[in-house]
């Protein structure tokens, strides 16, 4: 049948919307019946389904309807993948260890310690902050998400289809919920799906982000496509007739439909080729499903001898699969009016394996041989293992995370002198080349040939090259300069790997000077906290095989000094308490006025145990601002000093200490004043020329007086930006965060605390 398809993501699914959990678990079971080759038995999905209904019977989602239908919806996207019956079965009951008091003993007993595993393992998920202003809860959060994924992949598909279902349903979020959720499953879960080759969902989860994240431009797309469609609908279906024709008469069997791409697509055309939508002009593509590769080639011939081919518009993805294990022949032609279309070539395996991915291939067939073995499934999580066990610094696991994630949707595919395909990232060099092979290959290189020629360390691999590394014995190893140079994530963490443990020696002098310091400023003795036991549990915390190694950490900058001295503290707190007597706080307060403090008004607005004229002061650790939780601490000499309640010097403050600590608030006209308070914050950046005019430009626009900048680069290339200024709240302050969050290449930004 010749149809011009258009996929109505970013909406609720008709049969979905307004019906009952009765009717959803039939469509769930006509699905598993079409798939499932022992779908005769399906007690267990009914045994499944009766449980979560059950634990779930009191509870409503925010659309107002029985929460049994999200675990069902979840579990029918699961069918729709194929999934064996302990997916399925995993889906339903994803939620009720969560929210209910289901315990995992029960699922084991009613079920199988596999589904039991499966629905822990999606729990322990879903239990994950993805709050954007912690980048070291974000990043130890995905490292528990792998983990996760590598024990057993069918956690983070149950996962992907519960996101699903919790995207199609976002309209009942609040707004900035809805954003929230958005940009999530833009930066973790679609490119994930991606990574899985699972399009069929990821597709999805694009459009549906796009539509909260840029409202204005999904719905012009929308409008667009659909008017465009309305135009063009005719064309399009005489050119798939006509292609139609062409393949019978080469006598070809194929399945030959239209469909128009999809909007996120669309949207990074138009953004990254500056272009409006009426400059796209492959919105629209033709596909031929074949039986063989030979056909699918055959196929091809016969489209160029009809129709005219673009130069450069070819790709074949069948000799050269992609990583997610895509294969398909691409190719853009001139049609009969002049108008460029594109056409997609496969066999009905690849297209399967387009829509779905790992999911197409997962263990329950039992047709599944060599090519997609179970190693090879999760090669990509494997290497995300490796970082995890290499990189002991968060917020460089983070960057080389997302990094990775963001170039795998633009490849370059070349050859070792034996012919062996190598995938890189677009723009890779010979340094890629030669890490993508081994660490000792790319540590011992000093040049490389590209088909037969000697070409430079940066030379840009192009499509088809043929490249051979040159190494030496007598190699120094790599410089700093090649993490400028490099583009894959691989070649960025084993550079940086060699250089930490090269300097290792001098990184830990270095880590015993910062924390020897550390010690002095705060008055900690440092050689009460060095003891074995605490140094040990302290190790242990951040993954370390010995204590050398959390120095020489802090010495190149992987955790800071204050991070592993206050754990200690701690650790020795927990072993020294010490009950502070009044007589400690009396005397500490007498010799506040010994050292000449005097009860007069002060300008700074705070109220201190129901008076407003004790004299004060702001601590620079924090820099508290009025619309902040405060409290007071009685120092010795220097008045009262005013901290956030977050403050890491407040919270780590060992017990001997917390007897000075006085309740503390501001006036309550204070948020009204117009006075200026200093603050500061930590920006997080992908390091680039005119990142610091961007930020200028946004204090300037706000008429915000910048005390003070501070800017310092990592080896991996982003920049940690300090930045101190005046502000009257934390109103503007959050204003003021939100607007910088806009800029591109920010990746956090962090207020300080200490």
């Amino acid at each position: 049948m010749n149809e011009l398809k258009i996929e109505n993501h970013g909406v609720i699914p008709k049969e979905e919307e307004h019906t009952t959990p009765e009717k959803l678990y039939e469509r769930l079971v006509e699905k598993i019946k079409k798939y499932h080759p022992s779908a005769g038995d399906l007690k267990i999905i009914e045994k499944a389904y009766n449980m979560a209904r059950e634990a779930h019977k009191e509870q409503k989602r925010k659309s107002g309807e029985p929460y049994i239908i999200h675990p069902l919806c979840t579990a029918i996207i699961l069918a729709d993948l194929e999934l064996d019956k302990e997916s399925i079965v995993a889906g339903l009951l994803h939620d009720v260890m969560e929210d209910t008091s289901v315990t995992k003993e029960q699922i084991t007993k009613e079920f199988s310690e596999e589904v039991a595993d499966l629905v822990d393992g999606v729990t322990k998920i879903t239990k994950l902050d993805y709050d954007v202003d912690k980048v070291e809860e974000q990043a130890e959060n995905l490292r528990k998400m792998f983990l996760a994924m590598a024990k057993d992949i069918r956690v983070i598909l149950i996962k992907l289809a519960d996101r699903l279902h919790n995207m199609r349903t976002l309209q009942y979020m609040k707004p900035e919920k809805q954003k929230e959720k958005s940009r999530e499953t833009m930066d973790i879960y679609s490119p994930i799906a991606d990574r899985l080759g699972i399009s069929k969902i990821k597709i999805e989860l694009d459009d549906l982000a796009l539509r909260y994240l840029e409202p204005e431009k999904y719905r012009e797309i929308v409008d667009g496509v659909h008017e465009r469609l309305e135009h063009r609908e005719d064309f399009m279906n005489d050119l798939i007739a006509q292609v139609k024709t062409y393949i019978e008469k080469a006598g070809i069997k194929a399945t030959i439909g239209g469909r128009v791409k999809h909007y996120f697509s669309i949207y990074k055309k138009m953004v990254n080729q500056q272009k409006t939508l009426d400059q796209i002009y492959d919105v629209f593509a033709v596909r031929i499903i074949v039986d063989t590769v030979m056909e699918c080639y055959g196929a091809l011939g016969v489209i160029h001898e009809k129709y005219t081919p673009v130069p450069g518009r070819f790709k074949d993805y069948i000799a050269m699969p992609k990583p997610n294990m895509y294969q398909s022949l691409h190719t853009t032609l001139i049609g009969p009016n002049g108008q460029p279309f594109e056409i997609q070539i496969r066999t009905y395996d690849m297209h399967r394996t387009a829509e779905y991915g790992i999911a197409a291939h997962w263990k329950y067939k039992e047709n599944i041989t060599g090519e997609y073995n179970e190693e090879q499934k999760i090669s990509w999580l494997r290497q995300i293992l490796e970082w995890q066990r290499d990189l002991s610094d968060n917020r460089e696991f983070l960057s080389l995370l997302k990094d990775d994630l963001n170039m795998f949707s633009d490849s370059v595919y070349c050859f070792t002198p034996n012919g062996d395909v190598k995938n890189l990232p677009a723009g890779s060099t010979p340094i890629d080349f030669a890490y993508s092979i081994h660490s000792a290959v790319g540590n011992k290189m000093v040049g490389a040939r590209a088909n037969g020629k000697m070409v430079n360390i940066d030379y840009k691999i192009q499509n088809g090259d043929r490249v051979e590394i040159v190494t030496s014995n007598n190699s120094t190893g790599p410089s700093m300069d090649w993490l400028k140079i490099v583009k894959s994530t691989q070649a960025k963490n084993k550079i940086n790997q060699w250089f930490k443990q090269q300097n290792k020696e001098e990184n830990i002098i270095k880590g015993k000077d910062l924390i020897d310091k550390y010690c002095k400023a705060k008055a900690i003795v440092l050689s009460d906290i060095m003891k074995p036991e605490f140094t040990d549990k302290v190790r242990l915390k951040y993954g370390f095989k010995d204590w050398d190694s959390v120095v020489a950490s802090v010495g190149h900058g992987g955790l800071k000094e204050g991070q592993i001295v206050n754990k200690l503290l701690d650790e020795y707190n927990k072993v020294h308490k010490t009950i502070v007597s009044d007589k400690d706080v009396l005397d500490s307060v007498d010799d506040n006025k010994n050292n000449g403090i005097r009860k007069t008004t002060s300008k700074s607005g705070v109220i201190v145990e129901g008076m407003n004229d004790v004299a004060a002061r702001f601590s620079k650790c924090c820099s508290p601002v009025p619309g902040d939780e405060i409290v007071g601490f009685v120092t010795r000499g220097r008045g009262l000093s005013i901290h956030r309640t977050d403050c890491t010097n407040i919270i780590n403050l060992p017990d001997i200490e917390r007897g000075r600590l006085i309740e503390a608030s501001w006036a309550e006209d204070e948020t009204k004043q117009t006075g200026k308070y200093n603050s500061e914050i930590t920006i997080y950046a992908n390091n680039r020329i005119g990142i610091l005019a961007d930020l200028s430009k946004v204090f300037t626009e706000r008429k915000i007086d910048v005390l003070s900048i501070n800017s310092r680069t990592s080896k991996s290339g982003v920049a940690t930006i300090s930045m101190t200024f005046q502000i009257q709240g934390t109103d503007e302050l959050r204003e003021l965060i939100a607007k910088i969050r806009t800029i591109d290449s920010i990746i956090d930004i962090e207020r300080t605390t200490g």
